[in-house]
């Protein structure tokens, strides 16, 4: 292969002398050989000069951007750089000059005052002033650092657009069209229609969109649209409805193949978020440190942050763009396993209490438990025992479904914390969850046998809750103090500044993702290095597993006890409602009890959806005036919430309808029905959640699900709790459709949202793990000169995010 550094200067000299800085030296422009230069001089130059060549490539793009008048400066710096390439032997420059900055469009960017760095403000960028900073900040976007992290959320391959007439019924397709026509009218149902006709001249395309009136301003004839979504047909005709859209002109055609999308808000554009990227990317992808030492990155073929930077932006190819998105994401997730293997190590080095049944002890409370264990709940409390005896705090996870028998569990390592002389703690996130608790630890505690020590662990449970009454609260505060309440289970009031425990030996917080860091972490304060157990019904996935609870050892419980039935799932149509009503009076005839859950409070002129005051006074005045339908939802007081829920526990409502508050802790095993509306609104782990609150007795149950206009993906995920009854398999495909930022609830855990990391990639996430267990292996503290960068990012991750623990 030649000096591709001759080709390049002959280019320049083209571009110079016979094309006036007009950029048409190279068919495209001198960003379209970006490609081909990259390419051509890492063969010929090797590894070692990526600095360089990255230097002329960032020149090359940028060119393309700037004005005329500016191409001129910029030439002739590009020139002054190519006079001093690497030797082809070391890769080093025979007499390279210190790099020139690269022209801005309009202007050179302002430097940020020193140490600001990527905390600047983005008013120091070219075209960015107070208003357009303000619209940035909507989308999160408040620093230099957020811009350049500001992902997108798909791309358009201009080079795979599809003409119209080579488009097919049934599929998803994007397409560029001349607009023909374009306007809106009000239908008979009073909804707003925008209809526009697409022409590429080798056909039409009708296309439609919904109450978005703001699209008369925004579409006009002649106009160039992208659109992008799937091709239905009516009356013969091609249509689209509700695609994604953006304006595009010649130049987006010319200068890209593959064009990154962004997320928007009103008053900006994608082009002004493109070019302004591309502005502070010339200026800054190549001046940042990369926090991932080069003897990792070459482990891992992982792309320099430069160029990974340019990558997720504005790619040259997919396999570029993949690059890109596999080292962020590596990134991302390595900062997060180094922060919860780090808070892991630090857990186990801390000296625990040792706990060990006396010899026979564990088997008597077998004996005493009116059922057999499963195989599934002996293996996870044998895993909790062992670690509990070796004298090192447990931190353990235990996950099952609704149903698999987490609480008996607890209530074992209980009674053998208690006979050894520690204290146990149960904190669950509403009251209604913690009075449940409460009584079915009474019950099981009750059947235990007496032992020297501890003669009647039911007598010594305590509940503690926001409404215990003043003289009681004092009594349970006494109690533990002196050791004689063994167990207290409660919420957010176990963690008060007056609660002091004598002996807390286990802590065991139920629903964790409810609760914020520091609530997890104030409990854990109460005692000297408890024991700690985790306990969600949201079964977690393996790739899960290993990332945000990768703190944590995980036993799970994946087999039902006998005898608990599974609930037989109906996905119902919207003029399918009455034969749901038919049903559910059925059922109270029969003497039951259902539920019907709405997703919203009150009625929301944003949001289509029903909602659970304006439906309980219609079904009881039209539909059900000869039943009792009691009325629960997340705004009532307390000790309404209590009165409503205890009355339907004892019978008197015969249906409860309510929000998602009936999500967790509600045991009414007479309820035999639950009607879910609006089911297209909730997730598929809480629609399973919500499942779970029916069949809990011996009789046969059932959950109807119904929608009304559910999107495609809606209706794939009511198909799929309809189904299957493995919450295990649901909360995969959850992970799957939704991504892991919802899936998490990330503002309740504490977990900041991780864009890249695709939580399916099981592969990427071990290859991470491996390498973080091997820099802690070797480096702990992060000390060494190599680690230190990542250190200080690993800092600034955390404290975005919390605690690990």
């Amino acid at each position: 292969m030649g000096d591709p550094l001759e080709t390049l200067r002959k280019i320049l000299a083209l571009e110079e002398k016979d094309y006036g800085f007009q950029d048409k030296a190279v068919a495209g422009g001198l960003a379209r050989y970006v490609a081909t230069w990259r390419k051509q001089a890492a063969q010929f130059y090797g590894e070692s000069a990526g600095p360089w060549i990255e230097d002329v490539a960032v020149r090359l793009e940028a060119y393309s951007s700037l004005q005329p008048d500016a191409r001129q400066q910029a030439l002739q710096i590009l020139k002054e750089v190519v006079q001093s390439p690497p030797s082809v032997a070391t890769g080093e420059p025979s007499s390279m000059p210190a790099p020139a900055p690269v022209p801005a469009p309009q202007e050179q960017e302002p430097s940020p005052k020193a140490g600001e760095g990527l905390r600047a403000s983005v008013t120091l960028l070219s075209g960015v002033g107070q208003r357009r900073a303000e619209l940035l900040g909507k989308l999160g976007v408040n620093t230099i650092g957020d811009f350049l992290y500001f992902y997108p959320r798909r791309y358009e391959d201009y080079s795979q657009l599809r003409t119209i007439d080579h488009l097919v019924y049934g599929e998803t397709a994007s397409v560029i069209g001349t607009v023909w026509e374009a306007g809106g009218r009000q239908t008979r149902g009073g909804m707003y229609l925008f209809r526009a006709i697409l022409s590429d001249n080798t056909g039409t395309l009708e296309v439609t969109w919904f109450n978005q009136r703001y699209l008369e301003d925004r579409i006009k004839p002649g106009m160039q649209l992208v659109v992008s979504g799937k091709i239905e047909e009516y009356l013969g005709r091609l249509t689209m409805n509700s695609p994604e859209w953006e304006l595009v002109g010649r130049s987006d055609l010319e200068t890209a193949r593959i064009v990154p999308i962004y997320p928007l808000t009103e008053g900006l554009t994608q082009r002004w978020l493109r070019q302004t990227l591309r502005q502070a990317l010339s200026a800054w992808a190549y001046r940042l440190v990369d926090p991932l030492p080069e003897t990792l990155r070459k482990a891992y073929d992982l792309l320099p942050l430069g160029r990974a930077l340019w990558g997720i932006h504005f790619p040259d190819s997919f396999d570029h763009l993949r690059a890109a998105q596999r080292r962020l994401a590596f990134e991302e997730a390595l900062y997060l396993q180094l922060g919860l293997l780090q808070q892991k190590l630090q857990w186990r080095s801390q000296p625990g209490r040792a706990i060990q049944a006396p010899e026979g002890y564990l088997e008597s409370l077998l004996e005493a438990l009116p059922y057999a264990l499963t195989g599934a709940q002996r293996r996870s409390l044998d895993e909790m025992l062992q670690d509990m005896a070796t004298g090192n705090p447990m931190n353990r996870l235990l996950q099952g479904d609704v149903g698999s028998g987490k609480t008996v569990v607890a209530a074992l390592l209980m009674a053998v914390t208690a006979v050894t002389g520690g204290q146990s703690a149960l904190m669950a996130p509403t009251e209604i969850l913690s009075e449940q608790h409460y009584k079915s630890l009474s019950r099981l505690f009750a059947a235990f046998p007496a032992s020297e020590g501890n003669s009647n662990l039911a007598g010594a449970l305590r509940v503690l809750t926001g409404s215990t009454p003043t003289a009681e609260r004092e009594e349970i505060y006494a109690g533990l103090a002196d050791g004689s309440v063994k167990v207290v289970v409660g919420t957010h009031a176990l963690i008060q500044e007056s609660v002091v425990f004598k002996e807390l030996a286990l802590v065991v917080i139920d629903e964790q993702h409810r609760f914020g860091v520091e609530q997890r972490a104030a409990l854990r304060q109460k005692g000297y290095n408890p024991h700690l157990l985790v306990m969600t019904a949201t079964p977690i996935p393996r790739s899960l597993e290993l990332t945000v609870w990768g703190n944590l050892d995980a036993s799970v419980l994946d087999e039902m006890p006998p005898g608990r039935q599974e609930i037989d799932t109906c996905v119902l149509y919207p003029n399918e409602r009455e034969r749901a009503y038919t049903f559910l009076r059925h059922q109270v005839a029969e003497g039951h009890q259902g539920y019907v859950i709405y997703p919203l409070v009150e009625a929301s002129e944003k949001i289509d959806a029903r909602s659970a005051v304006e439906e309980h006074e219609r079904l009881q005045k039209e539909v059900f005036p000869d039943l009792k339908l009691g009325l629960l939802h997340g705004r009532l007081r307390s000790e309404e919430k209590e009165a409503i829920m205890s009355g339907f526990v004892r019978g008197e409502y015969d249906v409860l309808v309510a929000t998602s508050v009936v999500e967790v802790g509600i045991d009414v095993p007479n309820a035999t029905v639950m009607l879910i509306e609006s089911a297209d609104r909730f997730g598929l782990s809480q629609l399973h959640q919500f499942r779970g609150r029916v069949g809990r007795g011996e009789y046969k149950s059932y959950c109807l699900l119904s929608a009304e206009n559910a999107s495609e993906e809606a209706t794939e995920r009511l198909k799929a709790v309809e189904a299957t009854n493995d919450g295990f398999v649901l909360a995969q495909k959850d992970l799957e459709m939704r991504g892991p930022g919802e899936f998490l609830g990330t503002r309740q855990s504490g977990f900041l949202e991780l864009p890249m990391i695709s939580l399916a990639d099981i592969r990427l996430l071990h290859a991470v793990r491996e390498a973080a267990e091997r820099v802690l292996q070797h480096d702990p503290d992060l000390a060494l000169p190599e680690h230190r960068e990542m250190a200080r990012h690993l800092g600034d991750f955390w404290g975005m995010t919390g605690d690990p623990s």
